[in-house]
């Protein structure tokens, strides 16, 4: 999901309590902490059904998410075969958690019921509320009956695709799949919690050189711009390319510029105030537009997009 606005450094601690973090925190073995019992409520950032029209008839920038979204005790799901408990240690906001924040540009409790309706585990994530975050570095405390690859104790951090491998449109890049969704914005009990549900095949292993912040941030923005830009149903970028980066200043947009500028293409970011230009310069990126200053409009006045017509032609000057 693209944003214009830095989010990888907005970080936000959901602090696991008692013996849970203790145990992480001293290197217990996996076996302790797989016995460790699991609470049956626990200590999430949600935003409630019966508040979706609260923000009704305001602009964008008066939508305040400290008024919608909510710390609260919701009761922990069980656990599918194919999913794992994660304790968290750190998660990240990234503007899915904005949107979200701010029903915007519709609420999330749709994506919830959609996904109520295709199977009994999916029933779990229609609730009246939704905890929300799709990103997270944690320890996994448990996994589902079918799971192989963990167990209790691995140290991992999640990526934000919620992918049905059931579904064989999803076999050679799980973001084809017809039903793919991202975590935490069209599920259920994300990120932003003590203990986050996530399926087997979101985890990976955490880099060891990262703290628990740094591991938990990645996620969405790195792998969406490694998407967009690399992968053989992406770009495909090559060196020389000239790539145009909306945003890049933001979590999207400054993964895309390093991308850019390791890969030895050529990376245009554009920008919408001073401050951000001289973030993305100092990422390295020499072509850096702020459309604020140019005063691009996004729609002529017959109603047509002009703006990325006239920012592709500055570019190529």
């Amino acid at each position: 999901m693209a944003s214009g606005r830095p989010s990888p450094k907005r970080r936000s601690r959901m602090v696991l309590q008692g013996d849970t973090r203790a145990a992480i925190l001293s290197g217990a073995p996996g076996e302790e902490i797989g016995a460790l019992p699991l609470p049956t409520t626990v200590r999430g950032a949600l935003v409630k059904a019966d508040e979706q029209e609260m923000f009704a008839g305001l602009e964008s920038a008066e939508k305040d998410p400290r008024k919608s979204i909510h710390v609260e005790e919701f009761p922990l799901p069980e656990l599918a075969p194919d999913e794992a408990f994660v304790g968290v240690m750190a998660s990240a906001i990234n503007f899915n958690t904005v949107w979200t924040s701010i029903f915007e540009p519709l609420p999330t409790f749709g994506f919830l019921k959609r996904l109520g309706r295709e199977s009994i585990w999916g029933k779990r994530h229609d609730q009246p509320y939704h905890v929300i975050g799709s990103d997270a570095a944690g320890v996994v405390l448990r996994v589902g009956s079918a799971v192989r690859n963990w167990k209790p104790g691995d140290v991992v951090t999640a990526h934000c695709l919620h992918v049905d491998d059931q579904d064989p449109s999803s076999h050679d890049d799980s973001v084809m799949g017809t039903n793919q969704r991202i975590w935490g914005f069209e599920t259920n009990f994300g990120g932003l919690a003590d203990i986050a549900l996530v399926k087997a095949n979101q985890l990976m292993p955490k880099p060891e050189h990262l703290s628990w912040e740094e591991a938990a941030c990645p996620g969405l923005v790195n792998s969406t711009a490694y998407r967009q830009l690399v992968s053989h149903n992406g770009a495909n970028m090559k060196q020389g390319d000239v790539v145009l980066i909306w945003g890049a200043s933001g979590g999207l947009g400054s993964y895309a510029t390093q991308m850019a500028l390791n890969g030895g293409a050529i990376p245009v970011g554009v920008v919408s105030s001073p401050d951000k230009a001289e973030i993305v310069r100092s990422m390295g990126c020499e072509l850096v537009i702020d459309r604020a200053a140019e005063g691009y409009k996004f729609w002529n006045e017959d109603g047509e997009p002009q703006v990325i017509v006239h920012i592709v032609q500055q570019a190529e000057d």
